[in-house]
């Protein structure tokens, strides 16, 4: 099979037109193609009056004779011969081992681990804190619709089974080059996610597909031997001689004991009573960079034209998504996050009388508005302190307030872009229905983010207007805060994934601070599970 890259198509391409564009590219005729598919696909909008795809094609030839000798004549970047996807060969351990690995965790580094664990025979037992994502759909709509009196510690946007990752775009594109990345997208599609997936340059699956996928991971992972158990936090973590022995975690029935010799930490960027366990209990932590800002909320259609002019209502494109940053002389960047076309702003909290917000869409991405989070850059220079736990504490400060400004009911504080740049407060929306439930109360965003936030936003939102024609729209409407773009702390491991203070402890995922997203906590999910099956296996 021939791999071609960089072809460009129209909007409106055939089967026909597609090969005949590969034949074109191999220097071959349409009659010697046996088969031919798209097997990336990128939208080009740099020319507004010529949006078009750029696509990969692989090529299958009725002579495969001729496949080497046409792929000779491609240049590097062109084209060349390619093997079809074979999955990875999981090997299997001898026999189950008499104590079984644990997971804590279930977001997307935790269910990564434990399928991996699961296929190779290992039997693992994971510990989830929050609860099955059928329950947790219903926790969460009735927090949605009710506000603060129906929110749950145990069953929030950010804990429970999937991750926060299960109320968000799903998006899957990601930075890292690791292999891995091509073996977590097709086992989403395994598990029922849209194949489409495996096409799109920006794939996501979508908030509603997401649901059905993770609990059908966990179904084979009960399946081949393993134990999921929901509603369990775990308290300890037990040593022996500088080795994990056991775990010790509460449920509904109570606090349990649970011997294990080796435990992936999947515990995900909210578990802050997790992380005051571990830092009292002396284990190593250290600060880590994150962001602080705001969702900005557009109307989907402005958008649209911003990237794709006179072709924004062509039924191919779908909804356009956008990604922007910059720095700032005074030294801040700032930059969009978690971009959800046709989405919708969520509440996002995991700890009481807290407002967080978030992004959200299905895969249709058909909603009015578009969001992302509009994000300032923060360091330890920001902390106040040079405790470990100091960019958590910063966070939970802002969370608290806005739940303060919102009236203590769960809304959250919310301003126009114009008011924000002028330094007044608002007092009601405008052209943009904000998304956000249970509501928003319009104000002024100075009284919740620090000054230097409030500062680098006011700055970046014209030069950002420049990049995105209409990104700094006055009726744009800023809900906030979001807090949560990435763990404030990290976790710190060796190069065989281990702790650095306990044998048999591996930090795994976004939690950890090695993963930011989706696929790269996936990822990373995968590494620490074979870091086990290869400790297990000596």
């Amino acid at each position: 099979m021939i791999r071609l890259h960089n072809i460009k198509i129209p909007l409106d391409y055939s089967a026909k037109l597609l090969a005949g564009a590969a034949a074109k590219k191999l220097g071959c005729t349409q009659s010697q193609i046996a088969h031919c598919e798209i097997s990336k696909k990128s939208v080009d909008a740099r020319k507004k009056n010529d949006v078009c795809f750029v696509v990969s094609i692989d090529v299958t030839l009725r002579n495969p004779q001729d496949e080497r000798r046409l792929a000779a004549r491609l240049a590097p970047n062109a084209g060349a011969i390619v093997e079809p996807y074979a999955p990875p060969v999981v090997p299997r351990l001898k026999a189950a081992p008499a104590v079984r690995p644990v997971v804590v965790g279930f977001g997307p580094a935790g269910l990564f681990a434990a399928l991996t664990l699961a296929e190779s025979g290992a039997c693992p037992i994971v510990l989830e804190r929050g609860q099955d994502v059928d329950t947790r759909t219903r926790d969460v709509r009735a927090y949605w619709e009710n506000g603060q009196s129906a929110f749950k510690t145990t069953s929030n946007v950010q804990f429970g089974e999937g991750g926060a990752g299960t109320f968000s775009d799903g998006k899957l594109n990601t930075g890292t080059k690791d292999p891995r990345g091509e073996h977590i997208l097709r086992t989403f599609v395994r598990f029922g996610a849209p194949k489409e997936i495996l096409v799109y340059a920006k794939p996501h699956i979508g908030t509603d597909n997401l649901r059905h996928v993770v609990k059908a991971m966990r179904e084979e992972i009960i399946r081949l031997g393993g134990e999921v158990h929901f509603g369990a936090r775990m308290t300890q973590i037990i040593q022996s001689n500088g080795a994990i022995s056991a775990l010790r975690y509460e449920n509904a029935l109570g606090e349990h004991e649970l011997p294990t010799s080796r435990v992936i930490l999947a515990i995900g960027h909210s578990a802050r009573d997790t992380f005051t366990m571990l830092h009292e209990s002396r284990f190593s932590l250290t600060q880590k960079p994150f962001s602080i800002g705001a969702r900005i909320e557009h109307p989907q259609l402005i958008v649209n034209r911003a990237q794709y002019g006179d072709f924004a209502a062509h039924p191919a494109l779908g909804a356009a998504d956008y990604k922007l940053a910059l720095h700032l002389p005074s030294g801040r960047s700032v930059y969009t996050f978690c971009m959800c076309p046709g989405g919708s702003v969520v509440a996002s909290a995991s700890e009481e009388e807290s407002v967080v917000t978030n992004g959200m869409s299905c895969f249709a991405r058909d909603l009015e508005n578009a969001n992302s989070a509009l994000l300032v850059g923060v360091g330890p220079e920001d902390f106040g302190s040079a405790h470990p736990l100091a960019g958590m504490y910063l966070q939970r400060e802002i969370e608290r307030k806005a739940f303060s400004l919102g009236g203590c009911t769960g809304k959250a504080p919310a301003q126009l872009a114009g008011d924000l740049l002028a330094g007044r407060a608002s007092t009601s929306f405008r052209s943009v229905t904000p998304s956000y439930k249970p509501g928003v109360v319009m104000g002024d965003l100075g009284k919740l983010l620090p000054d230097y936030i409030v500062t680098a936003m006011r700055e970046a939102l014209p030069l950002l207007g420049r990049k995105l024609r209409g990104f700094d729209h006055p009726d744009a409407v800023l809900t906030g805060p979001e807090t949560r773009s990435s763990s404030p702390v990290r976790i710190p491991r060796g190069e065989d994934l281990m702790s650095v203070d306990c044998i048999g402890l591996y930090p795994c995922g976004e939690g950890a601070g090695y993963a930011g997203g989706i696929t790269s906590a996936a990822v990373d999910g995968v590494r620490c599970a074979e870091a086990v099956l290869g400790s297990l296996s000596v």
